[in-house]
């Protein structure tokens, strides 16, 4: 009989024990290539700026929205004043214009009464804008980082447009709540002592005891379209201008030029977004009321057409042509902010 006590384990020779008995160590083809040793260590691109993006998102949105809160308040009056009980039931006079919306409400209500919802206004809009570019550019770099015959999943224009879309819808869903409390508290008419809701957390508090949580999250569905196509173009419109622009005259655009293109997106979204907007706003309204005037979206859209008219559809949207011009603004410095953050290496 043979004695095997005394073998060695194979593993010995062809385990962790090869390099140290003389074999050489088989490598594989990436060890020799320091490049791509890198590349494998470090998190993807669309990955390492979602930081970056997300704080230059941040450090503008609540200051530019707080200086045209006014602008912002008389929009959203004008845009649900056929729904909102203070005016219709509360024997008011319906406001003509932005005009004659900012005039009143000075003369009746003060005029720190401009900025009222601006609290929950920016509560919202710290996270939305901050979550809508660092989002943005995360769907967008994450559509263009795959494979097809030109090297993306997507084209340029097709990448911009779902990037944005996407990024809107998702943060909506995630801010949702400070949305409905900002529009319900700007649309509250009256001094302190007579109006319907003191703040953000009696809003929510109300409205969750009268209708549980469906109540805070009414009117997201007509939300959630107005939202595809008016992110959409903001954001995907603004990158393929950016991008075909820049193609032309090989270089970066100047701040002037982007802020005409800027403007003029901005300006074109909000119109034809417009309606869509003032559907969900009036959605919004029937938040706690026992009697609403819509059963649903559909409904909404029907009864405004047959009752005020086509023009009803867009109430309030000079003001939100003056408006834009803040919106405009962000996304200029947006990309002025990111600039800086590189320059200073954060």
């Amino acid at each position: 009989m043979y004695d095997v006590s005394n073998l060695q384990s194979p593993r010995r020779y062809f385990g962790r024990d090869r390099e140290r008995r003389g074999f050489p160590q088989r490598m594989s083809k990436d060890d020799d290539d320091p490049e791509a040793k890198a590349s494998k260590s470090q998190p993807p691109d669309w990955l390492t700026n979602f930081h970056r993006d997300l704080m230059a998102g941040a450090v503008m949105g609540s200051v530019v929205h707080t200086i045209v809160a006014p602008i912002e308040r008389a929009k959203l009056l004008l845009q649900t004043q056929e729904s909102n009980l203070a005016i219709l039931g509360g024997g008011r006079t319906k406001f003509k214009g932005m005009v004659d919306c900012i005039a009143r409400t000075v003369r009746e209500e003060g005029i720190l009464s401009l900025w009222r919802g601006n609290g929950s206004s920016v509560l919202r809009y710290y996270p939305s804008v901050a979550l809508n570019f660092s989002l943005k550019d995360l769907y967008r770099n994450v559509l263009r980082s795959g494979h097809s015959q030109d090297g993306h999943f997507l084209a340029g224009p097709s990448a911009n447009f779902m990037a944005g879309a996407a990024a809107g819808c998702t943060t909506l869903i995630i801010i949702y709540p400070l949305d409905i409390a900002h529009t319900r508290l700007a649309a509250d008419i009256g001094r302190t002592e007579i109006r319907q809701f003191r703040g953000i957390y009696h809003f929510l508090s109300t409205i969750r005891q009268k209708d549980g949580i469906q109540g805070v999250y009414r009117g997201l569905p007509a939300s959630l379209q107005g939202m595809v196509i008016h992110r959409g173009l903001y954001f995907g419109g603004f990158d393929t201008m950016k991008e075909i622009l820049s193609e032309d005259c090989q270089r970066d655009l100047p701040l002037w030029q982007r802020w005409v293109v800027a403007q003029a997106v901005t300006t074109s979204a909000g119109l034809l977004s417009y309606p869509l907007d003032t559907v969900r706003r009036r959605m919004m309204m029937q938040s706690g009321l026992e009697q609403r005037m819509y059963d649903n979206t559909l409904d909404c859209w029907r009864k405004i057409y047959r009752r005020e008219g086509v023009t009803s559809f867009y109430r309030g949207a000079v003001s939100n042509v003056f408006r834009s011009t803040g919106a405009a603004a962000i996304l200029v410095l947006y990309d002025e902010v990111k600039k800086f953050m590189n320059w200073g290496g954060l």
